[in-house]
């Protein structure tokens, strides 16, 4: 499927250079922008919550704009001179800038992906019409912005294979503006206004749409006529507020449409209802009245929900739609120990993903519940688990690790058969790279699992630099993917770890359930425990460890840079909540308040001041060396937070010079990535450069096996 004119294994040579680059000097810090304090506060339930910096919550101002840009200078004068950036960045570029493929839908017989050419800056959408044919460009975003800024992704694909709709995306924004375009002819038929969108269905005549849109009100659905002048028709979501979210499906064959309400993201509860097209009449409920999730597919006539109602580890129901009296409902694949991660149909067949010990299983379940044969994963690694259609026989799967780039395999659902359908050829040697899932004790004595990846051979002395990072939160499983980010670090002679914490989905809405709302400092335990496992176990030591988060994990990171900062010596919070008192007053945070709580809420207001990494910093403790990370184009979590954060630690850090507090703001960037190519590497660049410096790759002595 992929070519590359790159070799298929590191360079010794790379390798030595990266391995062996010399002992950075410590930056000249010219010190950070001075920042103005004001006397705002709030107080609530009496007690008064001081907030000098809330006028940088206002993004546009010019003070704000100025202040950004200090910041980046600043950051630009700490970093700019260290040494090593051109090794990082070619190292990088060879990880980054290849081939890419994503896995096909196959509608009408057609296969329709997006591949990137390692030239390229941003994925291109791609038709191959039949088994063999060659691929056709349906979109190339590299001729819509002279800067690579807008990416171009699948929304839907219509039955027939004959009709595409696409989402272009500006940076990191959530919104896209959706385009319709007739496959044969080359050309867009119409055009959705750009928005916030969850659910995109073309019917099978190709003459409408179904969609759902977040309106000031909160989410709707609505019916498109394609090519139509008349407004959009409201079909449902009216009394639901901005804090739901509303996805839409069709049934392959395009009888029903499937509608699933979400009481925000944080996976509790939902509601389905399902309308009949071909016999007319509105939506009705399939269920609304239980506090659980379902999580629902169609097949055939069939509804097959996934649900932990009366089942924590989650089973599978199957609905008559004919039928769907809840007496009536029958159960398919039952709960079982481990946790039913995902459940998806194809080729007449329900393929059900099962987390054991984190560890991804596969199965295939014929719709009267008889089990079928396993589909073979090549070891510890992660999948998402099977798609395809009902009726299409072919569907398919990825698989990555920590030490193994992604492959996208295909399974023959008929003959249960597996091949390569893509393989990308990033250039590493995957044998080099050890491997291992370990078990720790948390605060309260909870077990824990972590996965720890560093190359083989490598002496356990307690001096590695090691990277921890893990999530925690709104049911998200976290298995170990393959990302250049560990490539690198493992590779220059660090040990990564990705640690699986309550309030995630590795175990089941118990394990979820034991990291949120009032529970959420579990999860901050979790992640503690786990550095302290790392530096007990021989592989760091407080001057060699440091932490990285995204979003909920830059939460994670915020929090335990300000209850434990001793333990860490650096730390990158990217996009991250961090002022929990205020958060659900920006943007779409009203989603995640079933999460978090609010704290409009007098108990749960406790909770967050307890924790809030905002509320918590301390005037002249020594912090780590931070490095934060935002943008404009985030308009999922509010920008505000990070900048705030910034300018109070600024202020309160006793550390010395050389563990600054550094702000990376991209006008661009945001939660939904879309960042071109090149950039994905300078902004990497960066973050490894601080990283390196921080923890003193390059410093720390190269050995044989201890044994371990």
């Amino acid at each position: 499927m992929m070519r590359s004119a790159r070799p298929a294994v590191l360079a010794a040579a790379t390798l030595s250079a990266l391995v062996a680059l010399a002992p950075p000097a410590r930056s000249a810090d010219p010190g950070p922008p001075s920042t103005r304090t004001t006397d705002t506060a709030d107080t609530l339930y009496g007690v008064s919550l001081p907030d000098p910096y809330r006028w940088l919550e206002d993004q546009k101002a010019p003070d704000t704009r100025a202040w950004i840009d200090a910041e980046n200078a600043y950051t630009d004068a700490v970093i700019g001179p260290l040494p090593g950036k051109e090794r990082i960045e070619r190292r990088l570029t060879e990880l980054i800038k290849i081939d890419l493929v994503t896995s096909p839908v196959v509608r009408g017989g057609r296969y329709f992906f997006s591949k990137r050419a390692a030239d390229q800056e941003q994925p291109v959408l791609y038709v191959r019409k039949a088994e063999g044919a060659p691929d056709e460009v349906l979109v190339d975003p590299q001729t819509l912005s002279a800067e690579h800024a807008i990416s171009v992704v699948f929304a839907d694909v219509s039955a027939d294979g004959r009709m595409v709709a696409y989402g272009a995306r500006l940076g990191g924004e959530d919104e896209v503006e959706v385009r319709l375009l007739d496959v044969d002819a080359g050309r867009v038929v119409d055009t959705l206004r750009k928005a916030r969108y969850s659910g995109i269905n073309i019917t099978p005549d190709k003459q409408g749409v179904y969609y759902s849109r977040q309106t000031p009100d909160g989410p709707r659905v609505f019916r498109h006529r394609i090519g139509g002048a008349e407004a959009d028709a409201e079909l449902f979501g009216k009394g639901y507020g901005p804090e739901k979210i509303i996805d839409t499906d069709l049934s392959g064959d395009g009888r029903y449409l499937l509608v699933t309400v979400l009481h925000g993201s944080a996976a509790r509860k939902s509601e389905i209802y399902v309308q009949d097209l071909a016999q007319g009449g509105a939506l009705r409920p399939i269920v609304n009245d239980l506090d659980a999730l379902f999580v629902g597919r169609i097949g055939g006539g069939t509804l097959f929900l996934r649900t932990n109602w009366n089942a924590p580890n989650y089973r599978v129901m199957a609905v008559d739609l004919r039928d769907p009296a809840r007496d009536k409902w029958r159960e398919v694949v039952p709960q079982g120990e481990s946790v039913i991660s995902n459940a998806s149909v194809a080729g007449g067949r329900v393929f059900v993903t099962r987390l054991e010990d984190v560890q991804p299983r596969i199965q295939a379940y014929a719709p009267d519940g008889k089990p079928g044969p396993e589909v073979p994963l090549p070891g510890i690694g992660a999948t998402g688990g099977i798609g395809g259609d009902w009726d299409v026989d072919e569907a398919f799967f990825t698989f990555s690790s920590l030490a193994q780039p992604q492959t996208i395999y295909r399974h023959r659902v008929s003959t249960g058969a597996t091949d390569v359908w893509a393989r990308l050829a990033v250039p590493i040697k995957s044998e080099d790279v050890q491997l291992r899932q370990v078990f720790y004790k948390s605060k309260d004595g909870t077990r824990i699992p972590m996965f720890v990846a560093h190359r083989k051979g490598l002496v356990l002395d307690g001096k590695r630099p090691t990277l921890l990072t893990a999530y925690g939160g709104f049911n998200v499983a976290q298995l170990p993917s393959f990302s250049a980010r560990a490539a690198l670090w493992i590779e220059s002679g660090g040990v990564y770890a990705l640690a699986n914490l309550r309030g995630g989905g590795e175990y089941g809405e118990e394990w979820h359930r034991a990291g949120m709302l009032e529970k959420k400092q579990n999860v901050f335990d979790d992640f503690i425990a786990a550095a302290e496992w790392l530096v007990a176990s021989k592989y760091a030591s407080a001057d060699t460890l440091a932490i990285s988060g995204n979003s909920n994990g830059g939460l994670l990171v915020g929090a335990a840079m300000t209850q434990r900062p001793e333990l860490f010596k650096a730390v990158v919070c990217g996009y991250p909540l961090l002022d929990m008192i205020r958060y659900h007053k920006f943007f779409v945070a009203g989603y995640w308040v079933p999460e978090y709580g609010s704290a409009d809420d007098k108990a749960q207001f406790e909770v967050l001041r307890a924790y809030s990494p905002y509320q918590n910093v301390k005037k002249g403790v020594r912090y780590p060396a931070v490095l934060f990370i935002t943008g404009d184009g985030d308009t999922r979590v509010a920008p505000l937070h990070a900048r705030k954060m910034t300018a109070l630690m600024q202020a309160a850090t006793s550390s010395p010079a050389d563990h600054p507090v550094l702000l990376h703001y991209d006008t661009k960037a945001g939660h939904s990535g879309g960042l071109p190519a090149s950039k994905q590497i300078d902004d990497l660049t960066q973050e490894m450069r601080f990283l390196f410096w921080q923890l003193g790759v390059g410093e720390a002595p190269r050995g044989r096996s201890s044994g371990r």
